[in-house]
């Protein structure tokens, strides 16, 4: 017989059921359903009208719509891109204006830089011309003046000790420059001859008068667009200052139309490029067969000999002293028409060079330095 212990039967665990709920009742179908005018689908006529009334102006809206778009597309499609040659596109049109403002900017910077050394008007001086249209064609590039600005006279010439300076202030050592104005100077001197530029005020930018004329001073850019070099024509040295021997020296071409109106100023910082001097002396001469010798000395900048007296009638030899060292000079004569009569090569001091005068017509001939403007003075034959 076994010892569990029998349990008495109230102590047995209860069974717990699901409590039961009375059944539910289902809601009645009109608690879901809107009332018969509501179903409705029928529009009454002033419904149908008024519905009419709005599809109408809406398509009417969208058709203005569409014709304002395709206008508006239209318009500027000939003011963007003027298709058939009608106007200028714009773009191309601000580009023009832009670069008509980097040119006469370049111009103040030219005047105020580089004028000294180059020439007033790109002439050449202490510094190689600018203006002549043989260099402008292919040697004074863009890149070629950039780099010029960056790295001064000793990329033309490796000379380290270069009159040239750095004009930018990317080089080493850094310049006055930065490459708003490197790009205006560059413009300037890249300029075209049969465009003309207003000469501003460089503080003000408004247009700067003629005293004399009150019209407002213009000047006309440099290269010749239709120039075209000879065919073999002599290369330039690679430095310019070996432009002014004789032996290599190249024949200059024609420079581009001086400022009007008064305008002094000219392109270019002094870019250390080459240069060829100018013509060499015109007409030919037979002279020096009196054996008479005129003498003239250029030094600082100006002749210290100003008044000349020469025989008239018969050729003679001018003694020409150029005391300016590295700085190139030349002698040309004119008549009282202003017609060139002679001039001679020009050279670079310090040196003295003969050249023979042909026979002149008894009166006076005014004389110049073509590199220097401010050389002036007076021959008398008699």
């Amino acid at each position: 017989m076994s010892d569990t212990p029998v349990l008495p039967p109230e102590d047995e665990p209860e069974q717990r059921l699901p409590v039961p709920r009375p059944p539910a009742e289902v809601a009645p179908v009109e608690r879901f359903t809107s009332p018969p005018p509501t179903r409705s689908v029928e529009l009454t006529p002033e419904r149908a009208a008024q519905v009419v009334r709005s599809s109408s102006n809406a398509r009417w809206v969208g058709f203005l719509a569409v014709v304002v778009v395709v206008l508006f597309i239209t318009i500027y499609w000939f003011y963007e891109l003027a298709p058939f040659g009608v106007l200028q596109p714009r773009l191309d049109a601000e580009a023009d204006a832009q670069q008509v403002t980097s040119v006469e900017r370049g111009y103040n910077l030219y005047e105020a830089n580089c004028a000294r050394c180059h020439g007033a008007n790109g002439e050449g001086g202490i510094g190689p011309a600018l203006n002549r249209q043989d260099k402008l064609f292919a040697h004074l590039s863009v890149d070629y003046l950039n780099n010029m600005m960056i790295a001064g006279g000793r990329y033309a010439c490796g000379n380290p000790n270069s009159i040239m300076p750095i004009w930018s202030n990317e080089g080493r050592p850094a310049g006055p420059l930065n490459y708003v104005q490197i790009e205006d100077l560059i413009a300037f001197i890249r300029a075209p001859s049969n465009e003309t530029y207003v000469i501003r005020d460089p503080s003000l930018n408004e247009p700067k008068l003629d005293p004399i004329t009150n019209e407002v001073k213009t000047f006309n850019g440099w290269v010749d667009v239709n120039y075209k070099p000879a065919p073999g024509a002599t290369p330039f040295p690679a430095c310019w200052s070996d432009e002014f021997n004789t032996a290599s020296a190249a024949p200059g071409a024609s420079g581009a139309p001086a400022a009007s109106a008064g305008a002094s100023g000219a392109p270019a910082p002094s870019a250390g490029a080459s240069t060829a001097p100018a013509a060499s002396g015109s007409p030919a001469a037979s002279g020096g067969a009196t054996g008479q010798k005129v003498s003239i000395v250029a030094s600082g900048i100006a002749w210290q000999t100003p008044d000349l007296t020469a025989p008239a009638g018969a050729p003679f030899d001018l003694s020409f002293d150029n005391e300016d060292a590295s700085t190139p000079h030349n002698f040309t004569l004119k008549d009282s028409s202003g017609a060139v009569v002679f001039q001679s090569a020009t050279f670079p001091g310090v040196a003295t060079r003969d050249f023979p005068v042909p026979a002149l017509k008894a009166g006076t001939y005014p004389f110049v330095c073509t590199v220097h403007p401010t050389m002036t003075g007076t021959l008398t034959a008699q």
